[in-house]
């Protein structure tokens, strides 16, 4: 058995994981005490009065997984609700992506009545947007009526994942491609779709990035000029192709191809989002020649700067191998 002194330097190590993103050793931490073992200490975090204990425990039980966890998760959720301060919200996001992880039909049942509870509001895009994550994790039909209906009750006006959920369950991944190149579908629907993909790109819907690629190059202009729709569109695409490293060797060569060609043109769009973004795509599938490009954009920025030159950098050493 875990000593209490032990106990409570398992506690702190895994909160402070938890607090720097580090989920290689926070998954570490959960499973050292043994499953049992971490799920009693997991569930007793969760009364503790500090919010990042409670954030920890929650994670925590996510990776555990399982009903049991799904239970607690649900149990937990109305008190954190109930807290209405910033402390409470975090949690509560915490354990929405929590449940997100837990492939039990009771996790997808609570996430949607957590969805049915959103009244319209100022903060409903900060809960609404990690619920859709969430719920694409799922991805089962019977989420799509009461998906539907929330849509109707917040009215939301605003650029939103849960109308992304709403297309991506809509369409098979063969009708995504097409719309996604379709030039009369509204750029901002295209966006939509791409914050959900970000949570998680399925096998079947892998095809698709390369459909959203063609699109990117078919508006670069645009977003090379204006920082508005298009270069929203591509800050979102690099993003997903920079934050799944899956997607790169998956795509073909023709569409990577044409991500490089989007990227060399983005490092002079005005917004810098778009460019930052394209110089850390272009350090990983760029080619010597486009070191020239990246110290030409070069911003004046220290920090952006030396992301800039990091990339060349990195394109030089491949001509010198």
């Amino acid at each position: 058995m875990v000593r209490e002194l032990d106990v409570k330097q398992w506690r702190d190590a895994l909160v402070e994981a938890c607090e720097d993103g580090d989920g290689t050793r926070a998954r570490t931490l959960v499973l050292q005490p043994g499953l049992r073992r971490a799920r009693v200490l997991l569930e007793g975090m969760l009364e503790d009065p500090d919010a990042l204990v409670r954030q920890a425990a929650a994670w925590g039980l996510g990776e555990l997984g399982g009903a049991a966890s799904a239970r607690r998760l649900e149990q937990q959720l109305p008190i954190e609700e109930s807290r209405q301060d910033h402390d409470g919200a975090f949690v509560v996001e915490t354990i929405t992506q929590a449940l997100g992880r837990i492939k039990e039909a009771g996790s997808r049942a609570t996430l949607v009545r957590r969805l049915q509870r959103l009244v319209p509001g100022r903060d409903t895009l900060s809960e609404v947007n990690p619920l859709a994550r969430a719920l694409w994790r799922h991805r089962h039909p019977d989420l799509l009526p009461g998906i539907r209906e929330a849509l109707e009750q917040l009215d939301l006006s605003e650029l939103n994942s849960l109308r992304g959920l709403r297309l991506l369950l809509e369409k098979s991944p063969e009708e995504l491609r097409t719309w996604a190149q379709d030039i009369s579908v509204p750029v901002k629907d295209k966006t939509e779709v791409l914050t959900v993909l970000e949570e998680e790109v399925p096998d079947t819907w892998m095809p698709t990035v390369s459909a959203f690629i063609s699109t990117a190059e078919a508006m670069v202009d645009d977003a090379v000029n204006q920082d508005g729709e298009a270069a929203y569109f591509c800050e979102r695409l690099l993003l997903l192709v920079l934050g799944q490293e899956r997607i790169l060797p998956r795509v073909g060569s023709e569409a990577r191809s044409g991500l490089r060609t989007v990227a060399r043109r983005l490092l002079s769009a005005t917004s810098l989002n778009c460019s930052t973004r394209a110089a850390s795509l272009l350090a990983l599938i760029g080619q010597p020649e486009d070191a020239a490009l990246l110290e030409r954009h070069r911003p004046a920025e220290p920090i952006l700067a030396r992301l800039f030159d990091e990339a060349a950098q990195v394109l030089r050493r491949i001509q010198e191998k």
